[in-house]
């Protein structure tokens, strides 16, 4: 399963524990520094030395791209934060269906519910 962060992100993690390392850390003191299994660590450690930078460099992220871009999720945000009332709802619960009706009616993009949850 891919790690949480971007590419970049990501990539400058690799990048301080290529520090860590360099330091005379262990890559089991590392993986505890960092926040990740030590087997990443090794992984990392033999890209680096196989491929140098390039080995550890941010790759974009596969599959398919997002159906609302930042500006519309912080636009969705803003929605939601005003509650489900103002969204013209007649309770304030935000539940998945609803939020995925908001997004089809606001942003015109079919997101389905079972996923509203994680875009949360």
């Amino acid at each position: 399963m891919r790690p949480l962060g971007s590419p970049e992100a990501l990539a400058q993690r690799r990048r301080r524990a290529m520090t860590l390392l360099g330091e005379g850390c262990t890559p089991v003191e590392v993986a505890r520094q960092i926040g990740v299994d030590r087997r990443s660590v090794r992984r990392w450690k033999a890209a680096y030395r196989k491929q140098g930078e390039a080995g550890i460099q941010a790759r974009p992220a596969p599959g398919r791209l997002a159906a609302l871009d930042s500006k519309a999720k912080k636009r969705l945000e803003k929605i939601l934060l005003k509650g489900a009332r103002a969204a013209g709802f007649s309770t304030d619960l935000w539940t998945c269906p609803r939020v995925a009706q908001v997004i089809w009616d606001r942003f015109g993009v079919d997101y389905h519910v079972g996923h509203a949850g994680r875009l949360l």
